[in-house]
């Protein structure tokens, strides 16, 4: 069995939880539960590395830190969950929830304490600009996939396929059962950790981290037409120019911007 590292940061306040949360999902992190003082974060035991992060924490913060097995923390974990309902348009529940009334679309996920649940703010406004844009017959690209959430819902909006990519083979054994109990047709899945190669698409989803979206900006321009379409998240509103530049820099002009705490998200349109 898995085993994993569970993170305590006491006495931190929810910006500077949005602030870490940031800074430790680009260093192996992936999963995050965030009260008002206190935030957890997860990784795997391989991955971790303590004097790594010392160097992350600002010096003030305490922290402690426990080894968990990955059955025994993530049914604790479910037992919290609570569905997600983004306005009228789009559920996100685990299984042993009760049906969500009056939203367009539903999507039922085996929850594995991952980014893309809907609980994080970068998936919820992916998810945002999404009701916003047309996926009839079009052609996307899911980069990051995660969970699969933003597969299955692009497939929802019509998509006529979608090309859903990670590197973790953790994310893409989670991302097939959802697709799967989606009973999703259209969704292309595969561990793959750079777009290289890939056909072009009509639509871009990418929720990953600055970082990334910076170093394949080029990249995931190559891939789209002129009026083809990119939504991004996974980065701060500090990063806010930063981000835009890189893809202005690439071809694309910024539409729209959606914001949940700390977080933003982008959609851009290739020029």
């Amino acid at each position: 069995m898995n085993k994993f590292i569970k993170i305590e940061i006491i006495t931190i306040s929810p910006e500077e939880g949005e602030v870490m949360i940031a800074e430790l999902s680009e260093n192996d992190f992936y999963a995050f539960e965030q009260n008002e003082n206190v935030l957890f974060a997860y990784i795997k035991e391989e991955d971790f590395n303590e004097e790594k992060l010392r160097t992350l924490l600002p010096e003030n913060l305490d922290y402690k830190y426990s080894v968990i097995e990955d059955r025994n923390w993530n049914k604790e974990w479910e037992s919290q969950l609570q569905p997600v309902t983004i306005s009228d348009f789009v559920s996100i529940r685990a299984s042993f929830h009760e049906p969500v009334k009056n939203v367009e679309h539903e999507i039922v996920i085996t929850p594995k304490m991952s980014f893309g649940t809907g609980h994080h703010a970068t998936t919820f406004l992916m998810v945002e600009l999404m009701q916003k844009i047309n996926f009839k017959n079009k052609i996307v690209l899911d980069f990051g996939t995660g969970t699969g959430i933003l597969a299955i819902l692009a497939e929802k909006l019509g998509a006529a396929s979608v090309f859903a990519i990670d590197y973790d083979e953790w994310s893409i054994n989670n991302a097939l059962e959802n697709i799967e109990a989606n009973q999703c047709k259209n969704i292309f899945l595969e561990k793959r950790n750079n777009i290289i190669g890939l056909p072009c698409v009509d639509i871009i989803l990418a929720n990953i981290n600055l970082n990334v979206l910076a170093e394949n900006a080029k990249n995931l321009s190559m891939l789209l037409q002129s009026q083809s379409l990119l939504i991004v998240s996974g980065f701060l509103s500090k990063d806010e120019e930063a981000t835009i530049s890189a893809f202005i820099e690439n071809g694309f002009v910024k539409k729209e911007m959606v914001q949940k705490a700390d977080w933003l998200a982008l959609l851009f349109e290739k020029q």
